[in-house]
């Protein structure tokens, strides 16, 4: 896709335990930034809504096993003391409560009807998630399939029914459990190494500046960077594990972290040069702020 999209700071009988609609609308939302806790089922076609009704329907179950354990329990205590009067009233409450614990395990099971791999497919979720991450203050924006939430970015794998942070597979894609996740990450620092990363990319800009200028590869011309990007993926599979997003988010990340200079003293610049700039030359990167920015390409030049 070809823009940005934004957005930040949107009873039965004699039982005890909770109803289905009782559960689908207790609130809460979770205590640490990768696992929930039970959430509340608003009644709309999102991925979170449909989780929660299922989570609902599983805390209805588990409340009514409860049931049929404490049922059976007093059952036992009574046959284990020979107490005949106590054993006869525990029979029918305990067949009583394994009907409701075996009906309400059968509605949990049924309760999830939601084909996810169509809606993360079909864009959906990247939607929810914006929604999620707008009403919850977390800065994240959306661009060419990819989710930037700085310094990372998230790749919906809807095959796999579960999203990549950068590299990472997470099957744990609840909206409200990734937003928290998200959050973490960023108060986290980068695991991103500049140093080692500008080192390659002056290999690459070496050996390009070789082939194009044999007689004078050390003048600091301008290499385009989606070459130096096919340079450094040529090993088979390496561009499917690292991106062009990544490589231009890596690019940004280099560009304003300060590490300029190469061990033999080159200093990196990113001219934008008008013969590098055409439309399959530029590499594009959401910033920290949202803005869009462009690299066209690279110049090493030793430092004076």
């Amino acid at each position: 896709m070809e823009h940005t999209r934004a957005l930040g700071a949107q009873s039965d009988g004699d039982r005890t335990g909770p109803s289905v609609a009782d559960a689908s609308t207790a609130g809460a939302s979770g205590t640490d930034a990768i696992s929930g806790t039970p959430g509340s089922a608003p009644r709309d076609g999102t991925l979170e809504a449909a989780l929660a009704r299922s989570e609902a329907a599983a805390e209805v179950a588990l409340a009514a096993t409860a049931q049929l354990v404490r049922a059976l329990r007093r059952l036992r205590a009574a046959a284990q003391a020979g107490n005949l009067r106590d054993l006869g009233a525990a029979l029918t409450p305990a067949e009583q409560a394994a009907d409701r614990a075996r009906d309400d395990a059968r509605r949990a099971a049924a309760s999830w009807d939601f084909d996810d791999e169509a809606y993360l497919a079909s864009g959906g979720f990247t939607a929810e998630l914006l929604a999620a991450a707008a009403s919850d203050g977390l800065r994240v924006f959306e661009r060419d399939e990819r989710i930037y939430c700085y310094p990372v970015l998230v790749r919906v794998a809807p095959g796999d029914r579960a999203i990549f942070v950068d590299r990472a597979r997470e099957r744990r894609i609840r909206p409200s459990v990734l937003i928290r996740h998200l959050r973490a990450i960023q108060g986290r620092p980068p695991r991103f190494r500049p140093e080692a990363f500008l080192e390659s990319l002056a290999a690459a800009y070496g050996h390009l500046a070789r082939r194009n200028s044999p007689d004078n590869p050390d003048a600091g011309q301008p290499e385009r960077l989606i070459d130096v990007y096919e340079l450094l993926t040529l090993m088979p599979g390496a561009a499917r594990d690292y991106s062009r997003q990544e490589f231009a988010r890596d690019l940004y990340l280099l560009d304003r972290g300060g590490v300029t200079t190469t061990r033999r003293g080159l200093r990196v610049s990113f001219p934008a040069s008008t013969g590098a700039r055409s439309a399959g030359s530029a590499l594009r990167v959401v910033t920290k702020g949202g803005q869009e920015k462009v690299y066209y390409s690279i110049a090493f030049a030793a430092t004076r």
